[in-house]
């Protein structure tokens, strides 16, 4: 979408360290394609990629974390309000979590 075209695409799965480093890159380039958004956003808006595929994902995140905590093996919560949060910092090299609830 952010190149002006819906299209989904099947990866082959690597392993464990190399999937965090693509979905590093991934998350990064669409920080920079939404900063940028006159450029590179093409026929589409910030706003319809909150509305859709970003929404989307959270919600699949949420339901991640339900389905740990029914096998017994839960997520600790964040106070995402007090994190520490940089904009362009998309990497693996993030703030220790400040507070949980």
């Amino acid at each position: 979408m952010v190149e002006g075209r819906p299209v989904w695409h099947d990866s082959t799965p690597l392993p464990w360290a190399d999937e965090v480093v693509r979905f590093h890159r991934a998350i990064g380039d669409l920080d920079a394609a939404i900063a940028h958004k006159d450029a590179a956003l093409s026929d589409t808006t910030a706003e319809k990629l909150f509305q859709g595929p970003i929404a989307d994902a959270l919600t699949h995140t949420g339901q991640i974390g339900l389905l740990r905590r029914m096998a017994g093996y839960p997520v600790k919560g964040e106070n995402y309000a007090v994190a520490e949060i940089v904009i362009g910092r998309t990497g693996a090299e993030q703030a220790a979590p400040r507070r949980e609830f």
